[in-house]
Parts: C-alpha cells; sequence; structure tokens
C-alpha cells in the first residue's frame, strides 16, 4: 500500500487562544506568549505556551483518577499506534451512552473504540454533552477493551463519584477525549495518537490522526 493511497483524518482539536475548553475555565485557556520577535530586533521568532494538560485532544493516564495509579509514560506507545473502531451513536442518543446503546456493536476484548456522538458537530464544550454513563463503562471494561476516545472534553459529566473515569482508568484502559469525528464515517481505521513525551504526570495533549485506505 502507498501512503499516497491513505486517506488521513486528523481528529485533534486545535489549540489556541480563546478555544473550546472544559467548562470554560480561565486555567485551561492556552496562554501564547511571544518571547523573541523580529520587530523587536531578534534574529528569531519564538514562542512560550502554558496550558493544562486536559485542553484540548489528549490521553488520560490512571493516575488522573486512581491515587497511585500509573503516570502517562506507562501506557506502551503500541496501544497508542492501532487499529480502532469508530462507533457511530448519534441516532436516538441525546444524553448519554449506555451499556444497551453499545451491544449492538458486538465489542470484543482487546478492541480500542472510539464513540462518535453528535458532539462532533458542535463546540467542544457544551453542557448537555453527550457522556459515557457508568452501565457503558462497566460494560467496556468487563469485555477488556484496550482504550476508548470520544468526541468531548470528558468521558463522564459530572457523576459524583466519577465513576465512568474510574470504571475505565482503574482497568487500564485507555481513555481519549476531546475527538473531533465529524467528517470520519464509522469503520475500521489505524490510529496514531502521538502524545507529548513527558514523565509523570496523569495526562498528556496529543495530535491524533485515523488512516483509511
Amino acid at each position: 500500500m502507498k501512503i499516497e493511497d491513505l486517506k488521513i483524518y486528523d481528529v485533534s482539536m486545535e489549540i489556541h487562544p480563546g478555544m473550546s475548553v472544559w467548562k470554560n475555565y480561565p486555567h485551561k485557556q492556552p496562554k501564547f506568549s511571544v518571547v523573541r520577535d523580529f520587530s523587536k530586533g531578534d534574529v528569531a521568532y519564538e514562542t512560550d505556551i502554558t496550558f493544562n494538560l486536559h485542553t484540548g485532544t489528549h490521553i488520560d493516564a490512571p493516575l488522573h483518577f486512581v491515587e497511585g495509579g500509573d503516570t502517562f509514560e506507562c501506557i506502551p506507545l503500541e496501544n497508542l499506534v492501532t487499529r480502532v473502531r469508530v462507533l457511530e451513536l448519534i441516532e436516538g442518543i441525546e444524553d448519554r451512552i449506555t451499556k444497551q446503546d453499545l451491544e449492538k456493536f458486538e465489542i470484543q476484548a482487546g478492541e480500542f473504540v472510539l464513540l462518535k456522538t453528535r458532539n462532533s458537530f458542535g463546540e467542544p464544550w457544551s453542557e448537555d454533552f453527550v457522556f459515557i454513563e457508568k452501565t457503558a463503562a462497566s460494560y467496556l471494561k468487563d469485555i477488556g477493551i484496550r482504550g476508548v476516545g470520544i468526541d468531548a472534553l470528558g468521558v463522564e459529566r459530572d457523576q459524583p463519584e466519577h465513576e465512568t473515569h474510574k470504571e475505565l482508568l482503574g482497568s487500564k484502559i485507555i481513555v481519549i477525549e476531546g475527538l473531533r469525528l465529524q467528517d470520519v464515517p464509522e469503520g475500521e481505521y489505524l490510529m496514531v495518537a502521538a502524545p507529548l513525551k513527558v514523565i509523570g504526570t496523569e495526562a498528556a495533549p496529543a495530535r491524533v490522526f485515523l488512516l483509511a485506505g
């Protein structure tokens, strides 16, 4: 197969000041600071950037919701460059994804699934975004999936005990949040999720793209 024959879908959010962030929290907004500039007589142009690790498209490690859990560097790279299946969960799903919604897809142990919902067709942050309910998280855990991604900035929506995160991360299931899947048809793809190589953290921002062909 030739590289030029592949269809590439970039399913990542753009990082820029004023972007959509979780709950519109100011501290999650990226800050760009130009530290060298040609207009100031500098010989190069250079920018500092500061932002939260959960801003934009990112990958959660167990430590995010599991005390003493694995940090980001413990995630094997082969689990981030892998076959995935995009599942379309749009029709009839306005609020949450349940176990019943997932059963029809016959998800298998070891699969990595990306959940495409109505979230992909609006702003990444919305108070009424479609989320993964605990029954669905437990179902995925019991199957033994390798990872799950969703087109929202969170897999859950303020559940008091954060059951969804804990069910998934407690079983070392990789969680990708902030995907943009509006142009991606349902089906199988090769995913390349390329995170920053950070050490000792609970998450990392990532550029994620899907290859088909």
